[in-house]
């Protein structure tokens, strides 16, 4: 990722992890970015100023107001300077501090004047992590649109095991390219992504639904955001984390996604159609728990509402629509009629009984089909490259 241009200030606070800090500084630094470094007192603890100073060539800056030197309004010219912050270590006091607003220091202060994106790197001991007190200050700053990456899980500097460790610095450098690519091909476009599966009850305890895991759906919703869009993921019953930086909302039957759906439409730049809502539902839903009695169980079923169908009359010329199939014979030739029928501008379609490419796995192997008769072999890889490679062909195609 070329970064040149790009100013990035990475706040260091005083955990052991300050010394992966250094090398992420390192990674930035070649990349092309212009660094800057804010430290608090505990940080300079762990690592010294001089080694940041070295390997951006810039000052550090640790105190609010440092003899023989004009600092009137320093914490406002650092917030305005930066394209991105970082805190990276950020322990559970500055977490803290931040998340109710207190400017104990410079770095806490740049970081509450500061209107740019800040993504925020935790380090602390598992105990520390997990605490009902530091989870409620996370979930008010991812409230308030704070970036996080995820810790990792293992062994600490204490000698205790679990999460709370920093993440890798190459991690964060990749998060770093990230959201700084918001000015990419779809900067100002909004996306609706469904994904997951439908769940259609019969009782209170029984439902009928089918094995998409979700996870191809949740790709595309993450490939869009870091191309820059404004993504809302319109998730079925999944065991998958909510992306950072997507709405997620998150429905059970076809009727809840198809009403989302229509709810957005009119505002969206593109839909994907990725998720695997239920074709049919059972005619009536029993209010009770139905008892096994020994004799058959005959259970009737009605038509789902079609989603993509629906929509013909609604979309305007400017809008594009990309539909998924999963298919078991005649693959092209189904998606091909599901693409003229459903009035697509592209259908992405898969082979369920292929290996590595039907549900629940991590990889997969698509075609991409056109209307304009064009299309894409996407060979088998995992869905975060398919992903990428299938808004690659649209947009490029455009």
């Amino acid at each position: 990722m070329n970064l040149t241009n790009r100013r990035i200030l990475i706040g260091v606070t005083g955990g052991i992890a300050a010394y992966k800090t250094a090398y992420l500084t390192r990674l930035l630094v070649k990349a092309g970015a212009d660094v800057r470094v804010v430290m608090t007192e505990a940080g300079t603890k762990f690592v010294t100023p001089l080694t940041f100073e070295s390997l951006t060539d810039n000052d550090v800056a640790v105190d609010m107001f440092p003899p023989g030197k004009f600092v009137g309004t320093r914490h406002i010219s650092y917030a305005e300077w930066a394209d991105l912050i970082v805190i990276a270590p950020a322990t559970a006091d500055f977490i803290a501090q931040i998340a109710n607003g207190f400017c104990q220091n410079l770095l806490s202060t740049i970081v509450c004047a500061a209107s740019k994106q800040i993504l925020i790197a935790p380090a602390m001991n598992d105990g520390m992590y997990s605490s009902p007190a530091v989870q409620k200050n996370i979930a008010t700053l991812r409230e308030q649109d704070y970036k996080f990456i995820d810790v990792g899980i293992g062994e600490m500097a204490c000698n205790s095991f679990g999460p709370g460790r920093m993440a890798e610095p190459d991690e964060i450098f990749e998060r770093i390219s990230e959201l700084l690519q918001k000015d990419g091909p779809l900067a100002g476009k909004n996306i609706i992504v469904t994904a997951g599966p439908c769940r259609e009850a019969i009782d209170p305890v029984r439902f009928i639904s089918n094995r998409s895991s979700g996870k191809m759906g949740y790709a595309i919703a993450i490939e869009a955001e870091k191309l820059g869009a404004s993504v809302t993921l319109i998730s079925g019953s999944v065991a998958l984390p909510a992306p950072d930086g997507v709405e997620v909302i998150n429905v059970e039957t076809t009727q809840e996604m198809a009403e989302a759906v229509y709810d957005r439409f009119d505002n969206s730049d593109y839909l994907v159609m990725a998720a695997a809502p239920a074709d049919y539902k059972p005619t009536i839903s029993f209010d009770q728990k139905i008892k096994k009695c020994g004799n058959k169980m005959m259970v009737e079923f009605s038509p789902t509402p079609d989603i993509l169908k629906s929509l013909i009359p609604k979309r305007n010329d400017k809008q594009t629509i990309i539909g998924f199939a999963l298919e078991t014979e005649n693959v092209i030739e189904n998606a091909n009629k599901k693409l003229i029928d459903k009035k697509l501008d592209y259908i992405v379609v898969n082979d369920a009984t292929e290996k590595g490419a039907g549900f629940d796995t991590d990889t997969n192997r698509v075609t991409v089909l056109a209307i304009n008769g064009d299309s894409i072999d996407i060979d088998l890889a995992d869905k975060d490259v398919i992903a990428r490679k299938i808004w690659e062909y649209v947009l490029g195609d455009e």
